[in-house]
């Protein structure tokens, strides 16, 4: 595992970290960590559904995969505060059945944990919003033909023209008027005829 990505992201490809992380509370954990910093099991635990005990075991199962640590300065006797080893991550199945299948069991839960994100932003997030970031905000629904070597070069060259305002996150002094903007993206390959997959 690596952060050698435009975004500093941590970087999964064993099958059994992909595994590890395709649980509805360690992905809720994790997101948690990353959006919000350091926390302890009992501070998680009303936001992601699952009492201390439970969660701190889903923590210590993190680490076992270097996807969350202890958070330095925080440790006293009677807490143990941990903290997201990076600012998100990103996974590559390996091309073996083992691998195939613990990537596609993440992706499955990624999709249900983030499908109804659009949804909550409209009804919580939105009305809160002054004119011009709710004109800024959208959604496109784009069609194009590519090859596999096009798409990922396509994703490059968005990672590379996003990276200087995702890194920025960590800068102190941000801009004037500078919000924190999520983008979701999804990449969905149409097979290109009616069979069912195999």
């Amino acid at each position: 595992m690596s952060l050698k990505n435009p975004y500093g992201d941590f970087e999964i490809t064993e099958p059994q970290a992909l595994r590890a992380l395709a649980h509805p509370v360690r992905l809720a954990i994790l997101d948690r960590l990353q959006r919000h910093g350091p926390a302890t099991a009992t501070g998680l635990s009303p936001h992601v559904g699952a009492t201390p005990s439970v969660v701190s075991w889903h923590l210590r199962h993190l680490a076992t995969f270097g996807l969350v640590l202890d958070a330095q300065g925080t440790a006293n006797k009677r807490e143990r505060w941990w903290r997201a080893a990076s600012r998100g991550f990103r996974f590559t199945p390996p091309d073996d059945a083992e691998g195939q299948a613990a990537g596609r069991q993440l992706r499955g839960e990624m999709f249900a944990r983030y499908a109804e994100t659009p949804q909550q932003w409209m009804l919580h997030d939105e009305p809160r919003l002054n004119d011009e970031w709710r004109g800024l905000a959208g959604l496109a629904d784009t069609q194009f033909l590519a090859t596999p070597d096009e798409l990922r070069h396509l994703e490059t060259a968005i990672e590379e023209l996003l990276a200087p305002y995702v890194l920025r996150k960590d800068d102190d002094t941000p801009p004037a008027g500078a919000q924190l903007v999520r983008m979701l993206r999804y990449l969905l390959p149409d097979p290109g005829d009616d069979r069912p997959a195999s």
